[in-house]
């Protein structure tokens, strides 16, 4: 069995209050954006190999070993509760790590949808959710993959009326990494006068000068490539360009039917583009 798990972007990221905890309270809205990888589960013959799950993963290589792998965590997590058949996966990456795009949540996601699936485990949306939740604050957003406002630590969904249909992006990925941990320690907390699920109701053209990320403040001055990229893009012609999530990603939306020149954005930056849906 196949699966497409898709990116999304932040519209709009508020950090509002640093917890007890030492979390972050947030609010933004998850929208999601059509790249995506492949996640691909075959069903091995009992007693074909030693491990009940094997990666194999192709095209953007990913840091780390395979049972850090979010994709492989899913299968443990399940395989934990419900003793699944054994199993190869093979994993084809294309949404940039490091990008805040949240292509690792999504393969989590997609993987415990695909295995609810396979094993005819019959469970429910919400379950599903309660799983993911347990993998990655974000990963609960792909099992119903819509529009959604988040608060919390990015944890607590509600859904949200927003349609980007027939708009087109750029999704620019420089050569450059940021620490989401580093990019917390740099954040002021603060409620911003409009919240962002208000903001949100407002055409996009209206978002460029209201619609903020609290990141791009301490992010853009230590990478000054990335504001640059967001520059870019509104010279192009975006409507709205933001840094998704703690970066290093950069998205543009453009009216639909819009024509803009290929653009190069500087050596080893990785650049996506296509419609929404």
């Amino acid at each position: 069995m196949i699966t497409f798990p898709n990116a999304k972007i932040n519209l709009g990221l508020s950090i509002i209050e640093k917890r007890p905890d030492g979390y972050h309270n947030l609010e933004t809205v998850f929208y999601p954006l059509p790249l995506e990888d492949a996640l691909e589960v075959t069903v091995r013959p009992d007693k074909d190999g030693r491990e009940k799950v094997r990666l194999y993963q192709t095209g953007m290589a990913i840091d780390g070993p395979a049972e850090d792998n979010l994709a492989v965590k899913a299968y443990r997590l399940l395989d934990g509760l419900y003793d699944l058949p054994l199993v190869d996966i093979h994993l084809h990456k294309r949404i940039p790590s490091g990008a805040g795009l949240g292509g690792g949540s999504a393969d989590a996601a997609f993987m415990l949808k695909l295995l609810n699936e396979l094993a005819c485990l019959n469970l429910s949306d919400t379950t599903l959710e309660e799983y993911a939740a347990r993998l990655g604050a974000d990963c609960a957003f792909f099992i119903r993959n819509r529009p959604t406002y988040a608060e919390g630590i990015g944890n607590v969904f509600s859904p949200i009326e927003c349609s980007l249909k027939g708009y087109q992006y750029i999704v620019v990925k420089p050569n450059v990494f940021v620490s989401t941990r580093e990019a917390f320690a740099q954040i002021r907390p603060h409620r911003p006068l409009r919240p962002v699920k208000e903001l949100i109701r407002l055409p996009v053209r209206e978002w460029k000068d209201l619609l903020t990320n609290d990141f791009e403040a301490s992010v853009f001055p230590r990478f000054p490539v990335i504001g640059e990229i967001k520059e870019e893009l509104y010279r192009l012609g975006a409507e709205y360009a933001a840094m998704s999530g703690s970066g290093s990603s950069v998205f543009g939306l453009f009216a639909p039917g819009s024509h803009f020149p290929e653009t190069d954005f500087g050596a080893g930056t990785k650049v996506y583009r296509g419609k929404m849906i």
